[in-house]
């Protein structure tokens, strides 16, 4: 089995030792010295937004530059979250070439398991969080580019459950009909939203909105094009501070402010 799996990362890390992984750094067009990994930077790319896309300039990158064209499947993890699975890596247990053969002769798209927000749905935790305009803004681009995604938006946005870290793994096939989908509905939303006021977190607006809006792109394919989709372990091998998060969720509710956590 032919795959390839990006480990976004922004800094030098320990990575696995296994050819399935394939280190990218991201953002490589906003500083001078860099960590000997494949860049977001080179062909076609948009490594110079990396301060608002995040993880999406790595995957603008390979997808306009053919990275993953000879491949069975394709995928993103970041340099701490990865899909748990039986190889060793630093204490934890990730995802192997075994393990991925396995998962996905059941399925399509493999994704993170849903986090619940129980308290609030994923439209009101954005609007708590972040800036509400922008959801607005995105939410008109999608009707005007994409209507026929609206029904899975609204159901996405009234849930409190979300796939996040705009992680994934699936075919090329599909990967190249997500990039088609998901950046033109970004550019369109960036040409709309004034970002200059936005300190460094809410600059992540691009980052933020993809996580939402990759779970629209899912929940459509599933009900509507018959793609199996399967829910995934993942595994932080720093640790996740779980209660400070539930703590930032509720201060943000209660007080409405915006909590960086």
């Amino acid at each position: 089995m032919k795959a390839q799996i990006l480990v976004a990362t922004h800094k030098p890390y320990d990575f696995p030792d296994d050819p399935l992984y394939l280190p990218i750094e991201v953002g490589a067009a906003l500083r001078e010295v860099h960590t000997g990994y494949l860049r977001d930077d080179g062909g076609m790319h948009i490594s110079d937004k990396n301060a608002s896309y995040s993880e999406m300039t790595a995957l603008y990158y390979v997808w306009k530059n053919g990275v993953f064209e000879d491949m069975e499947y394709c995928g993103l993890v970041h340099y701490r979250r990865y899909f748990r699975g039986s190889l060793p890596f630093k204490g934890a247990s990730i995802l192997s070439e075994h393990d991925l053969k396995e998962v996905m002769q059941s399925c399509d798209i493999l994704v993170p398991k849903k986090r619940n927000y129980w308290i609030e749905t994923i439209e009101k935790h954005y609007r708590n969080a972040h800036y509400p305009k922008d959801l607005k803004i995105a939410e008109e681009e999608l009707l005007r580019l994409f209507p026929e995604y609206h029904e899975a938006y609204t159901e996405v946005m009234q849930g409190t459950k979300l796939h996040l870290y705009n992680m994934f793994v699936m075919s090329p096939k599909l990967f190249d009909d997500y990039c088609s989908w998901i950046f033109p509905l970004l550019f369109a939303v960036e040409k709309r939203v004034d970002i200059s006021g936005y300190d460094a977190y809410q600059r992540r607006i691009f980052g933020f909105l993809a996580e939402r809006l990759f779970n629209v792109w899912v929940l459509h394919q599933s009900r509507n094009e018959g793609v199996r989709v399967r829910e995934h372990p993942v595994v932080n091998i720093e640790g996740e501070n779980l209660l400070l998060k539930a703590f930032g969720l509720l201060r943000r509710k209660f007080r409405n402010k915006t909590v960086v956590i």
